[in-house]
Formats: structure tokens, sequence, C-alpha cells
């Protein structure tokens, strides 16, 4: 059997949750993976269903999730199951759900820059980045994020804010509980990943990745 993916869209039409869950969906399909698509929360009402899955996306900008929802997903990927996303559908997820937040390993806080950037691939030794260039150009809002000091990072960006250059994680893997765990602040909108392809290599690898099937 071909690994399970639930990817649930919701929250903040801005996003386009709905396209951008069904091309992460065709993307990994392409892979051998099994995705299915959900347009609510209660999918996450059955914890024992979500443990049957191999990778969880949430596309969902803001929004709430009731206690026993964020319960039921943290003890899933405490199991071994994988949680992946991209953008405000994972890193803007549940704004103030502190355990969620420290689940993902960050959080986005503001994107006081929209334009330019340059992504800088840090971690080669993983193959979610091996073959990529070292540094790639990006167009559209560039993330500031809160992030957990124990992510390993797989790329970053050069961040001008009041002044001052600081370095912000855009990718990054950890783990939660026995679970893999992948976040990437790109793909504001769907489009991004066809003018990026750059993007769209890091985000399925990653995916594969926390999935095992990479």
């Amino acid at each position: 059997m071909n690994p399970r993916v639930l990817l649930f869209w919701g929250g903040w039409d801005g996003h386009q949750p709905e396209k951008i869950a069904q091309l992460l969906a065709c993307e990994l399909s392409r892979h051998g993976l099994e995705p299915q698509v959900e347009s609510s929360l209660d999918c996450l009402n059955d914890p024992e269903r979500l443990k049957t899955y191999q990778l969880i996306i949430p596309c969902w900008t803001m929004g709430q999730l009731s206690d026993a929802q964020g319960k039921a997903l943290q003890e899933a990927v405490k199991s071994g199951v994988a949680l992946g996303g991209i953008h405000g559908g994972m890193g803007d997820a549940f704004r103030g759900n502190l355990d969620y937040e420290w689940m993902c390993g960050g959080h986005f806080v503001g994107h006081p820059h929209v334009g330019d950037y340059t992504v800088r691939l840090k971690d080669f030794a993983t193959p979610i980045t091996q073959g990529l260039p070292g540094s790639f150009a990006y167009r559209s809002e560039q993330y500031y994020v809160m992030t957990d000091p124990a992510i390993q990072v797989l790329a970053d960006t050069e961040y001008l804010h009041e002044g001052r250059f600081v370095t912000v994680p855009v990718a990054w893997v950890k783990t939660w509980g026995k679970g893999r765990v992948f976040y990437c602040s790109l793909g504001h909108a769907p489009e991004e990943f066809t003018q990026f392809p750059e993007a769209l290599t890091l985000t399925v690898r990653g995916l594969l990745w926390a999935a095992n099937a990479l």
C-alpha cells in the first residue's frame, strides 16, 4: 500500500488554500503517495484515524483548533505520523496555539518586506537539498519567523528590518516525538512554484522526506 497523506484546507482565503492543497496533492501523487484532501477540520476529530496516515499537511491560515483536535494532531505526530507544510498554511495556522507552534518548530510573525529576496541553502547533507543551487532568487512575501532553536535549518534568508540585517530561517526539519516535521515559508501563491522551480523542488522533497518516502 502506498503512503497515505491527509491534506486539510481552509481558513483565510488570501492564501488560496484549496489550490495549494490540490497542487501539493498532485505533486505527491506523482511520487507514489495517496493524498486525501479535506475541506474542514472535522478530519481531526478522530484520533485513531489520524494515526493511519503517513503524512499530514495543514493548509489552514489562522483559524482555531478545539482542544481535542489539537491534542489529536499532536499525538498523531508524536506516534510517528509526519507533519509538513508551507507558508501561512502551516506557519500561520491556529495563531496563539503554543503547542501547535512548538510542534511545527516556529511560526510567522510578519512580512515587512514583500518583493525580491534571496533564499540560501544551508544544509547539503540531506537528500532534501542535494543538487539544488547554493542560493536562488525569489519574489513574494518574505516571512519573518520565530523559531525553535532545536530545528535543523535547510535554508535561510538575510532580512533587512529596521536598519539591521538578520538571518531568518526559510525551511527546516525537526522531530516531534517519533514524527518527522518539515516546514518551508515559501509559497504564498500557487504560481510561485512555476516561477521559481527550486521552491517546488525544496517543498516536495521536504514533504517526501517527512513521509519517509524520499
